[in-house]
């Protein structure tokens, strides 16, 4: 009955012609979600300094649920594979945060949370590590402006708001090459998008390491890219021409 069906990525509407095939004549339009911008630019960024040890220059940064479906673990083993693109200097200097939602009630938050530590652990890299459970949001603001890019792991996600919060603040991003971060992170241009394989991902890493432009680079076309595709104005301009076209 609907005269105007959307969904919140090019991604997402593939996934509904494959499940509801009787509505195959249906051809959904795309949306993308907006990102409220004010509230990166009024928050207080917290005091992190019990959160990345002295010394740390390049900061690598995950936020996501710690859920066994975010692949989290592909965060932990590139950092590994990292090591050994590295000089020692280098390796002593990188530290990676895991940020993520997490509820003690929930009981795959509590385990995943344990076995990526033990993975940490068994990886030899748990000095270059902190994981942050539940993080406010002073603290994720304090992150992204710390953090040399962010690395989004989740394959198959149908859009992917982090993405977005990462490129609005002028944070590189390396993700997974399917799903939502295939139309919103650029190759190259605002960050690197990478098959879910550690040596790509560490290859992506190592390159904000030797170079300390990159960051500066990256991070400036992200904001822009935001500004013009994702604000709260697209998002009303593409509805405003959604209704427009159902009123013709």
């Amino acid at each position: 009955m609907a005269d105007c069906i959307v969904v919140n990525s090019s991604f997402t509407a593939n996934v509904f012609k494959d499940t509801f095939t009787s509505l195959n004549h249906i051809k959904p339009d795309v949306l993308y979600p907006s990102l409220n911008v004010s509230t990166f630019e009024t928050i207080v960024p917290a005091d992190i300094a019990n959160i990345i040890p002295q010394g740390r220059k390049y900061l690598f940064l995950s936020i996501n649920r710690f859920e066994r479906k975010k692949n989290l673990a592909l965060a932990l083993e590139a950092l590994h594979d990292l090591r050994g693109r590295l000089s020692a200097q280098e390796w002593n200097e990188v530290h990676l945060v895991l940020a993520g939602g997490y509820d003690e009630r929930v009981s795959e938050n509590v385990e995943h949370y344990e076995e990526l530590k033990n993975i940490a652990t068994k990886l030899n890299i748990s000095k270059q590590v902190t994981f942050v459970r539940s993080f406010s949001d002073e603290q994720k603001i304090a992150l992204f402006n710390n953090a040399v890019c962010v690395l989004y792991t989740p394959s198959n996600e149908h859009f992917g708001i982090v993405p977005l919060e990462a490129m609005y603040m002028r944070c590189p991003v390396i993700a997974v090459n399917s799903g939502g971060p295939l139309e919103s992170v650029v190759n190259n241009v605002t960050g690197f998008l990478c098959e879910p394989l550690p040596t790509q991902f560490s290859e992506a890493m190592e390159k904000f390491v030797k170079d300390s432009a990159l960051k500066n680079t990256m991070g400036t076309a992200g904001r822009m890219r935001v500004t013009k595709n994702f604000s709260s104005a697209a998002f009303s301009e593409q509805l405003h021409q959604y209704i427009c076209r159902l009123t013709q």
